[in-house]
């Protein structure tokens, strides 16, 4: 029997939905033979621990000005096609950026920040702009279509833990007070670390250790 819903967008325009089935060569091989770690960001929305990152222009913050001229108006439908806008350019933007990811690799681990929690803080309109769920999930099903390693490891101390020595040093970025620190030096083994990269090979080493005690394949 087939299933599906119902769902609205933000211009009031509304679409069905279908669950279906897809079959998957589970002998397929990745086109990628390398792994990454992604550490999910506010800064930059995802920075690569191979050194690289993914730099989402923030798409409700540009469109601020205009969306704040067409409330003062009461112009609804202007107010219901500025966020549609929005919505779409941000999953243009993750669609091609995910889809380059799995055809790059063949492992991918991503770090489990918890969107739903910051966005209940001050930092509600960068988190919802940042997009994180949407971006793991995207990754998820495509890596499942490409039969790519993909896991979402704990997110516990990758910015603080020295990627290089393991130590969690007394130079260490720490707490609220530590946010604004981009580049940091460990004082256990005198290494020279980018915050947001030093954290995205953290990642990419809790993600192997996972695979050393063994993940069942998302196309199994």
């Amino acid at each position: 029997m087939l299933a599906g819903s119902f769902n609205e967008d933000s211009r009031g325009r509304w679409y069905v939905n279908f669950a279906v089935k897809v079959q998957v060569d589970e002998k397929r091989v990745p086109d990628g033979s390398t792994s990454i770690g992604i550490d999910l960001g506010l800064k930059t929305m995802a920075t690569y621990s191979d050194g690289t990152a993914f730099n989402m222009p923030r798409w409700y913050r540009l469109s601020e000005e205009m969306l704040g001229i067409a409330q003062r108006a009461n112009k609804k439908r202007r107010v219901k096609a500025i966020h549609a806008r929005i919505g779409n350019q941000r999953k243009d933007a993750i669609h091609k950026e995910t889809s380059a990811l799995v055809r790059k690799h063949a492992a991918i681990f991503v770090g489990n920040v918890n969107a739903k929690a910051l966005a209940k803080t001050s930092m509600a309109k960068s988190v919802n702009d940042a997009a994180w769920t949407a971006f793991r999930t995207q990754l998820k099903y495509k890596a499942i279509r490409q039969c790519v390693v993909f896991e979402e490891v704990n997110e516990k101390f990758p910015t603080q833990t020295c990627s290089s020595c393991g130590a969690l040093p007394d130079s260490r970025p720490k707490g609220i007070a530590g946010l604004g620190i981009r580049v940091w030096t460990c004082s256990a083994c005198g290494s020279i670390h980018d915050r947001d990269t030093n954290a995205a090979l953290n990642i990419l080493r809790l993600g192997h250790e996972t695979l050393a005690v063994g993940i069942p394949l998302l196309c199994a």
